[in-house]
């Protein structure tokens, strides 16, 4: 080979390889940034730094887990069993992932030890956990990172997304950055970080299953409405993850894993957390007003026509928002303060984000037009006040924690007035009545009774016992009579 046929062939190389990089680089597609949605805002920490996606880039997550396990807990409660409680007769899928099974009217008084997760959210020490984490817990211990064990107060609870507000006293704690769930793509990458079979700070991979979940679980023997929107994940979650992180791979948080869809009582391929921005949300109310500031459109929703490309209105429910707006039975919502809903779970997710009084647009189809109305939301009282939390009083002599009635509940259960045993604990009515929370008491001894002073009043009163009437939420039209003997 000659030296004229060796410069020639060289110079074809280059050229090819020049031609196939340029051509490659044609053909693969731009790295995507994904802009995060903007939100109401908090004081809570997070980002909204774009997503950046580039095709066929490996993925690595040492970074996300070390910024994330410092800021997930342990959470340990101690509760007793009484006679009467059937609060933690839980739906399957929570006693599989809350490690723990307890049947109603068991004869127990011995203490119970249970365990889950918590996520710290903020340095002077909020943390996150689940509802049927601590539910009824008569005693909250978290253990760090650093396995320094501390005492937890329970600060609020919201049954209704099943999460609940922890406070310890300390200051200078790692905490999560909250990320944006309405900017999570399904088949993006993610952790979960809990403490499964109480192995501690542990983590484990997955993608986005899916967004918008409903799965039924939340409405279960509660007595408000659920808000169900779930992201699903593949990643391996177990007993004890409940309560725990779903993080991105910036290691922010994203969501609260909270249940599994399992025959065994162990992971079985899925699992759900509440998107961020509820629980963003829902702790925020819970920290300034001791309650959930829950605002609502006010419409009912066909689910059976879910091939609209939104959500059709089979009902306006007079005296509120929408009552008040351009919606109209018939309309099909498409979109809430620009964000797509093509399904109920999808729009219970964005009006919880809001409070009674905020103002949103609603985009929506009317004989295949679109159209926009803006409506300010209200509450369960239909008002766009805020509401205070209800008048809450605990009686170490009957063991219980009484609750007046919103006015929202006597609406819906058609009452003038009555009182919510709220939790049951150690005394006369767990010992001597078959009394279980939830129950709603409408009189003490032929006397009605509208604020818990009333009821402790009547008692106080009796001579040898007390008759106490009323019922339960799930079945407000059966009338229960307990007879309180007080010698």
């Amino acid at each position: 080979m000659n030296w004229k046929t060796l410069i020639t062939m060289t110079l074809v190389g280059l050229i090819s390889a020049t031609a196939a990089v340029g051509l490659y680089s044609w053909l693969q597609p731009e790295p995507t940034v994904v802009q995060a949605a903007s939100y109401p805002p908090t004081r809570l920490a997070g980002y909204d730094a774009p997503i950046l996606a580039s095709p066929g880039q490996p993925i690595d997550f040492t970074a996300a887990a070390a910024l994330s396990t410092p800021a997930v807990v342990h959470v340990k409660t101690t509760y007793k069993v009484s006679s009467s409680s059937n609060s933690r007769n839980l739906d399957f899928f929570f006693r599989d992932f809350f490690g723990q099974e307890q049947m109603p009217y068991q004869q127990q008084q011995q203490p119970r030890q249970a365990s889950g997760s918590g996520v710290i959210v903020s340095s002077d020490g909020y943390i996150v956990t689940n509802n049927h984490v601590v539910d009824n817990a008569e005693e909250i211990e978290v253990i760090l990172y650093d396995k320094k064990t501390l005492k937890a107060k329970l600060i609020g609870t919201d049954p209704s997304t099943d999460l609940a507000l922890l406070k310890v006293e300390t200051q200078a704690l790692p905490h999560m950055p909250f990320g944006n769930s309405d900017s999570v793509r399904i088949g993006e990458w993610v952790l979960a970080v809990g403490n499964p079979f109480e192995l501690e700070n542990t983590v484990t991979a997955g993608i986005v299953s899916a967004k918008g979940r409903n799965i039924n679980i939340l409405s279960r023997g509660q007595n408000q409405p659920a808000i169900e929107s779930f992201i699903q994940t593949d990643a391996a979650v177990n007993p004890g993850n409940s309560g725990g992180a779903l993080v991105n791979t910036r290691g922010e948080l994203i969501g609260i894993n909270t249940a599994i869809a399992t025959p065994t009582g162990t992971f079985a391929g899925y699992s759900f957390a509440v998107p961020v921005n509820i629980v963003r949300k829902v702790i925020v109310d819970l920290m300034d007003y001791g309650i959930v500031q829950r605002a609502y459109l006010g419409v009912l929703i066909d689910v059976n026509k879910d091939d609209l490309g939104g959500v059709y209105i089979s009902e306006i429910i007079p005296g509120t928002a929408s009552a008040e707006s351009e919606l109209r039975v018939g309309d099909v919502i498409t979109k809430i303060n620009n964000f797509k809903v093509t399904s109920f779970p999808q729009l219970q997710e964005q009006v919880s984000k809001y409070q009674p009084g905020d103002q949103v647009s609603v985009d929506f189809l009317r004989e295949g037009k679109e159209r926009r109305t803006t409506l300010t939301l209200k509450n369960a009282d239909k008002s766009t006040s805020l509401l205070s939390k209800p008048e809450v009083s605990s009686s170490s002599t009957l063991g219980v924690t009484l609750q007046a009635l919103e006015k929202s509940e006597l609406e819906r259960f058609k009452i003038e007035r009555g009182v919510k045993v709220a939790k049951i604990g150690q005394g006369l009515l767990a010992q001597r009545t078959r009394i279980a929370d939830g129950f709603i008491i409408t009189g003490v001894n032929d006397q009605p009774v509208s604020n818990p002073q009333d009821v402790e009043s009547q008692i106080k009163n009796s001579k040898g016992t007390a008759t106490i009437e009323g019922f339960y939420p799930n079945y407000p039209y059966k009338i229960y009579n307990y007879s309180l003997l007080l010698d």
